[in-house]
């Protein structure tokens, strides 16, 4: 593992950073945080894995190289971090290329992470427990062709106090994985701006949910941006989607937890 090395003015804006994105927790109406703009570039050839504790970037900026350095949407790239069960990862920018982001292996918490330009996916859940947790609190992403969050694993995936912006579905429970699970997914005070095309994609048919709140969507004013997509989830071939919309099973929002701007 690279060991951050942290100066006092880092930390001050690191904690500063922080501070706004707990912020936006407490009000429904509270403006998102301000991207950060790294004065300093990490170049990243192999995984840094996260093994105990948390890993704190000093919101450096880390980009892949070599074999993490191609900027495709190859499946199966490796990540920029690695982060094992119980681990955190904070403060870290990712900039382009981003590769697959960032492995989260069983229970893990993202916070104030940031991504400049999505690689494959931001970050991909794995793991085996049914009660294992993601947590994603702060931070943001942006220019996501296909998914920011992929959710192959069991357990439930939090997402708050987070903005998107270009991207294809902020969340996706993995439609074709060869072993399928019933997944969850909470997202609450996120912020979501054109273009984009769906903040959620659940596959009914494994019993998955996703409960939204706090919800607001930027510059959407034909209303294209599906907040809840419904699948019918396979263990080969593609998904087919089913539906879309609230409902009191899978879809747990109403028309009052999104906001138009």
């Amino acid at each position: 593992m690279i060991p951050p090395v942290i100066s006092r003015a880092t930390r001050v804006v690191a904690v500063a950073a922080l501070a706004v994105s707990a912020a936006v927790g407490t009000g429904a109406t509270a403006s998102a945080a301000s991207w950060p703009n790294p004065s300093t570039s990490v170049p990243v050839g192999a995984t840094i894995k996260v093994t105990s504790g948390t890993y704190d970037g000093g919101l450096k900026r880390f980009y892949g190289t070599g074999d993490l350095g191609t900027g495709g949407q190859d499946e199966d790239q490796g990540p920029i971090f690695e982060l094992a069960n119980g681990t955190t990862l904070k403060n870290v920018v990712l900039g382009n290329p981003a590769a697959d982001g960032v492995h989260c292996l069983g229970t893990c918490t993202l916070l104030n992470v940031w991504w400049e330009d999505v690689g494959e996916d931001a970050a991909t859940f794995k793991g085996t427990s049914a009660s294992q947790t993601m947590t994603i609190d702060g931070g943001g992403a942006r220019k996501a062709s296909d998914k920011v969050f992929q959710h192959n694993g069991p357990g439930t995936m939090y997402i708050r106090n987070f903005q998107v912006n270009d991207f294809g579905k902020l969340y996706r429970s993995c439609g074709n994985c060869k072993t399928q699970y019933k997944r969850n997914v909470v997202v609450d005070n996120v912020t979501a701006t054109v273009p984009g095309k769906a903040l959620v994609g659940i596959n009914t048919n494994y019993g998955d949910t996703a409960r939204l709140t706090r919800i607001t969507i930027v510059g959407d004013t034909s209303r294209k941006i599906e907040p809840c997509q419904k699948y019918q989830g396979v263990t080969s071939g593609e998904p087919t989607k089913i539906g879309s919309g609230p409902d009191s099973t899978n879809c747990l929002y109403t028309t009052a937890n999104i906001t138009y701007q």
